[in-house]
């Protein structure tokens, strides 16, 4: 479709999908293209694939260059940062070397001499996380392994990144600095004691506003693609904060009590309290953590991995993992789980979630791939329902992200909550939809979100058997 007025382009360079989207101004979305991301190893450490991300979001921006695009919005995780050499005095630098993957294990010994340079939780609400997760444990060990590059680079984070690809100017920002990075003090507005104390405040680049033009498109990268030189591009931001500018265009999120559970690989609970909650209180054990948002305000939040348990769940079963998903059948097989206790115990990604030294293990574990599926979305609404219950969710809760379309997952879940209205939205596109609000905070959805109708059975009772498994085996 060719459009008369403006356009703009949303990059999504989460964990799993590298994403890019083309949109009206008036908010419909016209295009999507998605690419699997790989990863890739260099000196024994594993990395995010910064060079094939890079070639495949030139040719993605190449296949909208006869439209007006006025403004491309950034989006990326928040566990990944980048160290850039060579940068300043109106020179653009070069990427040191390929960002590290989340996922890479520390050396015990390395981790353990960070773990000592930590701000307490009550300071950063960042929990001490397993691998990469904290961005400040990747910083600390880059420092080692790559201390010559490290020394004078120009550090920010994975959604700034791309704007400086593709403007050559580097900045940093406040929700990719505020999740989980050890990184800011959401209390003060700033980065963190250890951060200032490392040095490693001054390496960042400066940070912007999430909705700050960074500068316009480089010559080259404007020849390479046929846009416009004078396309903008934005600071951006961090992904579960876009799904939570995008919830907030709903009038039944924006001015009330609400709770958005963005599901992806990651289920990430975030509570926009009526009123200021005391943040410091919140389980730093069990995975809870302070994310900042767009606004700067601190949001209380709670996270476990849901999308990579469901997948771990389903990739088991490879005699069956060709059928596609029948959410009919699944529900059918929900009756007959209940009443044979059929469970399902955490966790299948030691480190997260609330029960992060559980084991997984199943509990009558039945027969029918079907019944194993939807066993699999009953144990993610029991594990988000922890979740929801450690950050004090309460009244309205919405399900984002494409586990939102899995409606024995968010029926269960409404079943669980039974004095929360739970809804669910567009099951794709939240975080880019997020991202435009950043240039027009009145865009409005162009649906309406759906209430889900709760599972019949008595799923507290099912709860309650569940929640008794987990002290047996604790």
């Amino acid at each position: 479709m060719q459009l008369d007025s403006g356009a703009y382009i949303v990059i999504d360079l989460g964990k799993t999908l590298s994403k890019v989207s083309l949109w009206s101004r008036d908010g419909r979305m016209l295009d999507r293209q998605t690419r699997p991301n790989s990863l890739c190893e260099v000196d024994g450490v594993r990395r995010l694939d910064a060079d094939g991300i890079g070639s495949w979001l030139l040719d993605m921006l190449a296949r909208h260059a006869g439209q007006p695009v006025e403004a491309i919005i950034p989006v990326g995780h928040g566990a990944a940062v980048a160290a850039l050499t060579g940068y300043g005095e109106g020179t653009p630098g070069t990427l040191a070397f390929a960002p590290f993957d989340y996922e890479q294990a520390i050396p015990a010994e390395v981790m353990a001499a960070y773990r000592e340079q930590r701000d307490a939780f009550a300071i950063t609400g960042s929990p001490a996380l397993p691998d990469g997760l904290n961005l400040g444990s990747q910083i600390w060990w880059m420092d080692q392994i790559h201390s010559e590059e490290m020394r004078g680079a120009t550090l920010l984070p994975w959604a700034q990144y791309w704007a400086w690809f593709l403007t050559g100017r580097a900045v940093s920002e406040v929700t990719s600095l505020g999740c989980h990075t050890d990184l800011w003090a959401p209390a003060s507005g700033g980065l963190s004691p250890m951060a200032v104390r490392l040095g490693w405040a001054d390496r960042f680049a400066p940070v912007v506003s999430a909705a700050d033009t960074v500068a316009t498109l480089s010559p080259a990268i404007a020849e390479r693609t046929g846009l416009p030189k004078t396309v903008k591009v934005l600071a951006g931001l961090h992904d579960s904060n876009a799904a939570l500018l995008a919830a907030r265009g709903f009038p039944e999120i924006a001015r009330n009590e609400a709770t958005v559970l963005s599901t992806g690989t990651w289920f990430i609970a975030m509570r926009l309290p009526a009123q200021p909650v005391d943040t410091a209180s919140l389980p730093e054990a069990r995975d809870c953590l302070v994310n900042v948002d767009a606004y700067g305000k601190p949001v209380p939040s709670a996270r476990f991995m849901g999308g990579r348990e469901i997948e771990t769940l389903i990739e088991i079963d490879t005699r069956r993992v060709d059928i596609k998903p029948d959410q009919p059948a699944l529900l059918a097989a929900v009756e007959r789980l209940l009443a044979d206790k059929v469970m399902i115990l955490p966790t299948l990604a030691p480190g997260f979630g609330p029960f992060p030294q559980m084991e997984c293990r199943w509990v009558n574990r039945p027969d029918d791939w079907y019944a194993r599926r939807a066993a699999a979305c009953l144990y993610a609404a029991l594990v988000a329902d922890c979740s929801l219950d450690l950050i004090g969710a309460q009244q309205r809760l919405l399900v984002e992200g494409r586990f939102a379309e899995a409606e024995v997952f968010v029926r269960a879940l409404a079943a669980l909550r039974p004095g929360t209205q739970v809804y669910t939205a567009n099951a794709h596109n939240d975080v880019s939809f997020g991202a435009l609000r950043l240039i027009d905070p009145a865009l409005e959805p162009s649906g309406s979100l759906r209430k889900v109708e709760p599972l019949p059975g008595d799923l507290s009772a099912y709860r309650a058997g569940w929640r008794a498994e987990l002290e047996a085996f604790a």
